[in-house]
């Protein structure tokens, strides 16, 4: 089954160009086999892979398919690399897109470009694969990039409506800025270690940098930005809650299956390299912690309930970095994996619950669907006991093992393990909020009830597997560096998994009994203020219209007549000034010419004799 690895990647990318050829002219039946079943098939075959690269003693499986670029000491192949770290990469995408593209197929039936919408789905999951499988960084490069291209088609795939555009725009520009950085940390791998291959590369590093160069810092730091771009960490994270303009599906498989989790791997993957710099996992934990707490503020002022997903994720990234940067490589994978499953659940089921009130994002518009919507109601239950990291679930044993991480690693400490913990504080207080505005309480909305197996499967499974993922074995482990065993004082310990129970309480008694009220608050100048900026997400938006682009704005008005060809522009006139002088010569005179002809041989003349 190990030879059939190159058939995981085409398996999508086929579905997407049969789809692309189909022009829309397919039956819809055929669109749902070929944009579904081409997914599912390259699911069926990972697991079968999966089982044969784990029951074997090999380290890694390599496929060399074709030589790609051959250019002086360049020498890349178009070539995969299966080791435990992409295998478990490729269960995520794989499994949980297969979820995800089952219930599109109903979420998605009815709209006019249901097969331009599979089009776009299937070519971002084959450009996923491919940037996991990839064994060199060139050939990730492209992945990377085919990614970003598909973010950008899916968040703007209502094209008709303006905002829509505007955010896929403004996730195309933003990610590009980490996309820069990247391509530079590519180039200066090559110049310093002659080789874009990544084991080869990693072990040419190890072996001419000495701890704490400083180009291996550099060039972590480079990456780092990529990572911090396609993931939508501070400071690049203002794209990723305006994406939730795509359709939730669509939301679904950039923050559970593909998009924002590239980042996390391509940190996993060239832990060699930022191994070799303190300074670099220091920034890694911190962008981290920072992030989720940043995140975890704003979702406790946001209103539109997709929205307040969209930073829980960003927070829940913000973990997978810090405990890349604390040295926990294992640990960041594994919360990867459960954040999948669970936050794969809480998109596709609030997707449901829009379809259910008619379209209607505003959970202060929602209320009392407890009832109503009972396998919703579960399984949104399910994923935000998930998110707060109660056990036994999975996200328990995930975040936990981040959490006591930091305390004990020597890029952590107290200060990053109290952000930690208030980020999980922060967690329980938003993702409770949420859920009891939307079942409890009066009802605002009547609901229309969500049915059909395309709804419903994809929810239980994903359900199981957010409460029971925590007992998976991670086959990354056995290819990451194994972090010190992380024994925190018991009543640290304590902490961390009573934080989330506190949290928890305080919504309950605010959102749920009301007992608790901070309307005085809200109604207060300082209130008000306080969720303006929230709101805002920290205006960062702001920040960055007066810093980039207004100056921006003013050069180009100040350049609306192309200064810079002024000068080329200028030179060509003159020249056609100077021709027109010259051209008046030629009147085709005799007398002329022969006055001419005179008048220069006694200036020669005169200037031999005096001269």
């Amino acid at each position: 089954m190990l030879a059939l690895l190159w058939l995981v990647p085409t398996l999508p990318l086929l579905g997407a160009v049969l789809l692309l050829s189909a022009s829309g002219r397919m039956p819809k039946a055929w669109t749902t086999a070929l944009g579904v079943g081409s997914i599912g098939l390259s699911a069926a075959l990972v697991a079968l892979i999966g089982v044969q690269f784990l029951s074997g003693d090999q380290a890694f499986y390599q496929q060399v398919l074709w030589t790609w670029i051959s250019a002086g000491d360049l020498n890349l192949g178009f070539s995969l690399y299966l080791d435990g770290l992409s295998l478990s990469m490729l269960f995520v995408i794989t499994g949980v897109g297969f979820l995800i593209h089952i219930y599109a197929a109903g979420y998605m039936y009815e709209d006019d470009d249901y097969p331009r919408f599979f089009t776009y789905t299937n070519l971002f999951v084959a450009a996923m694969i491919m940037l996991v499988l990839a064994d060199n960084l060139a050939l990730m490069f492209l992945g990377w990039e085919g990614v970003g291209l598909c973010s950008f088609l899916l968040i703007g795939f209502w094209y008709k409506k303006p905002e829509n555009g505007y955010a896929a725009r403004k996730a195309f520009v933003v990610t590009r800025v980490g996309d820069t950085a990247f391509a530079l940390g590519l180039f200066l791998i090559f110049k310093h270690l002659h080789s874009l291959d990544i084991q080869q590369a990693m072990s040419n590093a190890q072996t001419l940098w000495p701890q704490g160069s400083n180009t291996a810092t550099l060039i972590a730091f480079l990456l780092l930005g990529g990572a911090v771009g396609k993931s939508a960490q501070l400071p690049l994270q203002t794209w990723l809650p305006d994406a939730m303009a795509g359709p939730t599906p669509v939301s679904a498989l950039i923050h559970a299956a593909t998009m924002v989790t590239a980042g996390v791997y391509l940190i996993a993957r060239t832990h060699a390299l930022f191994e070799l710099s303190h300074a670099a996992l220091q920034a890694v934990a911190l962008v981290g912690v920072l992030t989720l707490l940043m995140a975890g503020f704003t979702a406790l002022t946001q209103s539109d309930l997709k929205r307040v997903l969209a930073y829980s994720t960003i927070s829940q990234i913000g973990y997978m970095f810090l405990a890349l940067g604390v040295g926990a490589w294992s640990s960041a994978i594994f919360h990867l994996m459960t954040h999948a499953f669970f936050k794969a659940l809480l998109f596709l089921t609030a997707g449901s619950i829009i379809l259910a009130v008619h379209h209607q994002q505003n959970i202060f518009n929602m209320g009392g669907l407890r009832k109503a919507l009972p396998l919703p109601f579960w399984a949104f239950l399910i994923g935000c006991l998930c998110l707060t990291a109660l056990p036994p679930t999975s996200g328990f044993f995930s975040k936990e093992a981040i959490i006591n991480a930091a305390w004990s690693s020597h890029t952590g400490g107290p200060l990053i393990w109290f952000g930690a913990v208030l980020g999980a504080f922060l967690t329980a207080l938003y993702t409770f909020r949420m859920f009891f505005l939307v079942f409890f309480g009066p009802q605002n909305t009547p609901p229309d009830a969500v049915t059909g197996v395309k709804f419903q499967l994809p929810l239980i499974v994903l359900a199981a597997l957010a409460m029971l993922g925590g007992a998976l074995v991670l086959p990354a482990a056995a290819v990451l560096p194994v972090s010190a065993e992380h024994h925190s004082p018991w009543l640290i310990e304590a902490i961390a998994i009573a934080t989330p129970f506190v949290g928890i309480f305080i919504a309950f008694q605010i959102f749920y009994r009301r007992v608790w009220s901070i309307q005085a608050w809200v109604d207060s100048a300082l209130g008000k203020n306080v969720i303006r900026f929230l709101q805002s997400g920290w205006a960062m938006d702001w920040l960055y219209d007066q810093v980039f682009v207004r100056p921006f704005t003013r050069l180009a008005r100040l350049n609306r007549h192309d200064l810079v060809d002024r000068l080329p522009n200028a030179l060509a006139l003159q020249s056609t000034r100077l021709y027109r002088a010259l051209s008046q010569s030629q009147n085709g005179q005799l007398r002329f010419y022969v006055a001419t002809m005179a008048t220069g041989s006694i200036l020669v003349i005169a200037l031999s004799v005096f001269l």
